[in-house]
């Protein structure tokens, strides 16, 4: 059942990535690379790839949920709705931006919208795994809002940095083809064989997440070096949103996500850290993310991207056979590694001014 719904949403991904690129060069909706940028790519590259990918996923979602019932337990309608509300919000903040180059202040908008969309539609753990044993409760403050239920204030807010957080990150790492696009598509199949182990074992989590990679994977087919289109900033954030939300549906299953993408969320840590030493905007793109500096290190664009795939799946693959306190550790292990990172990447950049 897996593979066969994971080679249709593929499979419609596919052709869905082919029609929304041919309207994309028909409105003339296109990156046009710049000389002073952090754009590397050489010719003129169709945005919006990102609405393949939420069209494939929510079709077959739609159709499994008011057709195949699939759903109804471990997800609930009324979590499908937040996440397809939340997703149209990105998809609309995308289109705009990737046609009319909107404002910083004016692009923030739409994903803090996706996030609240969340929330509003209750979507979140009341419980995680302490790391230490046991359990932590998220619903200890509640206040009552008349005719709405209850917010869930820790919860909540857990919820909304960590969407935001995920969403940026997938932003930011969208700086080489197919790189967002592997590194999500691993994420979405961690969760997936994460879900079908015994002691966990949600079906429709699992099934949820083979039908997300099975989009992605099979915009990457167009997306691979070089790409023929890119996901634009609605895919980019849709990408994070959805993996960040597949996490917090799943049960808390964020040490998990984060395993996964924890070597491009410290490394946008680091970037705003530099940049608010130089005293830049935090928003204003350059050169300075990990992938970057991997191609001025001499690896070419697919080097660089399966390099960053192979960390992103050794890290996920820990997860199948780590305990909460072990996978704790793992995390550990990560930010040490980007710390060492960072470090290099200081005294590379002294010397050469010494040089220079």
């Amino acid at each position: 059942m897996y593979i066969g719904y994971f080679l249709l949403t593929f499979l419609l991904s596919v052709i869905l990535t082919a029609v929304v690129r041919h309207i994309m060069i028909t409105w003339q909706i296109i990156d046009k690379p710049k000389a002073k940028s952090r754009k590397i790519h050489k010719k003129k590259i169709p945005l919006g790839g990102g609405l393949a990918i939420f069209s494939s996923f929510f079709i077959v979602i739609f159709y499994l949920h008011f057709v195949g019932n699939k759903f109804g337990g471990d997800i609930t309608a009324k979590q499908i709705y937040g996440l397809f509300v939340g997703s149209i919000i990105l998809m609309i903040g995308g289109f705009l931006d990737d046609k009319y180059s909107l404002r910083a202040r004016i692009q923030i908008i739409f994903p803090i919208l996706a996030a609240l969309s969340i929330i509003a539609f209750g979507i979140g753990p009341h419980i995680i795994t302490n790391p230490l044993g046991g359990v932590i409760s998220l619903d200890i403050i509640k206040i009552p809002i008349d005719g709405l239920g209850n917010w869930v204030v820790v919860a909540d807010i857990l919820v909304f940095f960590w969407l935001l957080g995920m969403m940026f990150t997938t932003k930011f790492l969208d700086g080489l083809d197919g790189l967002v696009a592997g590194i999500v598509s691993i994420g979405a199949l961690m969760v997936f064989f994460l879900s079908l182990q015994k002691q966990w074992f949600q079906p429709e989590i699992a099934l949820l997440s083979i039908i997300l990679t099975g989009a992605v994977l099979g915009f990457l087919v167009w997306n691979w070096h070089p790409a023929k289109i890119f996901l634009g900033e609605g895919g980019s954030l849709f990408t994070g949103f959805m993996l960040g939300s597949l996490a917090i549906i799943s049960g808390g299953k964020i040490a998990t996500t984060l395993l996964v993408v924890g070597i491009p969320m410290l490394d946008v840590v680091r970037v705003f850290i530099k940049r608010f030493q130089r005293k830049q905007p935090i928003y204003i793109g350059d050169k300075e993310h990990l992938h970057f500096k991997l191609l001025e290190s001499g690896l070419s664009q697919k080097q660089a991207v399966l390099l960053m795939y192979s960390i992103s799946f050794l890290f996920g693959l820990t997860t199948l056979f780590l305990q909460s306190s072990q996978k704790l550790i793992a995390l550990m292990f990560l930010l040490l590694l980007m710390l060492l990172v960072g470090f290099w990447f200081s005294l590379k950049e002294k010397n050469n001014r010494k040089l220079s």
